[in-house]
């Protein structure tokens, strides 16, 4: 009897599954969705390269402090890095004394030693990027209603993460008047600025990098906006994942070590068992 209900019970959901599918199926063949202005122009990102695509690729030193000097000169007014310390800039070429030097520059939480109230200090390596806000309606209140997000782990949280990060930094530009036309209700509101790249189109953030030159880059680089996007694209890539290089140098070791793995028990094989009857 147990058998026997068991199996009506999942026939009975098997049923329903099956026409909950094919109903709607059917719904989306007879009446597809209204389109969006987001669906219509909405656009993929761009095709940009970096030094650490691929299997060989390793990290450009000189363009990640380029990157980190754009985050620090622009982005840092809004945007943290709490998932970073400062001691890890020394992987990008800083020394003890610059590194040092960094974290003193940025003002962090802390707590007076003699009376146990909060206060704040100058930063020291051992400390993580401080949030340029006290707190998310702080955040809010400076932001059009919008809270900036942590872009530590920004570049793996975005598909296409780089290119995204690049796209959304170079692709301002006026809302088209075909998308006011074709969809009136989709005009960009007051506060807010129109970027192909983004979602849904609008966001509260403005364009970040405005003119050539913004930055001075200390080792001779034109500080182009394109420049200047991949530059910090690219320092976003190495504060997601900054062991990139050694997780690929281990990769190509166990590849190797498969191999001679492989062939070693292929010559056993001839040399031991190629004879022998199963």
């Amino acid at each position: 009897m147990a058998r026997i209900l068991s199996i009506l019970v999942g026939l009975f959901f098997t049923v329903a599954l099956a026409w909950s599918f094919g109903k709607g199926a059917y719904t989306q063949i007879t009446e597809p969705a209204a389109p969006t202005a987001e669906a219509k122009f909405h656009l993929v990102p761009k095709e940009v390269h970096f030094a650490s695509d691929g299997a060989f690729g390793k990290f450009d030193r000189q363009q990640l402090q380029r990157g980190f000097q754009v985050y620090k000169e622009v982005c840092s007014a809004c945007h943290s890095l709490k998932h970073v310390a400062f001691r890890d800039l020394a992987q990008l070429g800083y020394s003890e004394a610059e590194v040092k030097a960094i974290a003193a520059g940025f003002t962090v939480p802390g707590t007076d030693p003699n009376t146990g109230e909060a206060n704040t200090r100058p930063g020291t390596p051992t400390d993580y990027f401080p949030s340029p806000f006290a707190n998310d309606i702080a955040a809010r209140a400076a932001n059009n209603n919008a809270v900036p997000p942590d872009l530590s782990l920004i570049t793996k949280a975005r598909h296409e993460g780089p290119a995204y990060v690049y796209s959304l930094l170079t692709g301002y530009t006026e809302q088209p008047t075909a998308l006011v036309k074709e969809f009136p209700d989709a005009k960009t509101p007051n506060g807010l600025h129109y970027n192909p790249y983004f979602a849904n189109l609008n966001l509260a953030m403005p364009a970040p990098l405005t003119s050539e030159g913004q930055v001075s880059y200390g080792d001779g680089t034109k500080a182009t906006v394109d420049q200047m996007a991949q530059d910090v694209s690219a320092f976003l890539i190495w504060t997601a994942e900054p062991k990139l290089e050694k997780r690929k140098q281990t990769g190509w070791t166990v590849l190797g070590f498969l191999l001679f793995a492989t062939i070693l028990g292929y010559m056993s094989y001839r040399n031991i068992w190629a004879g022998k009857k199963h």
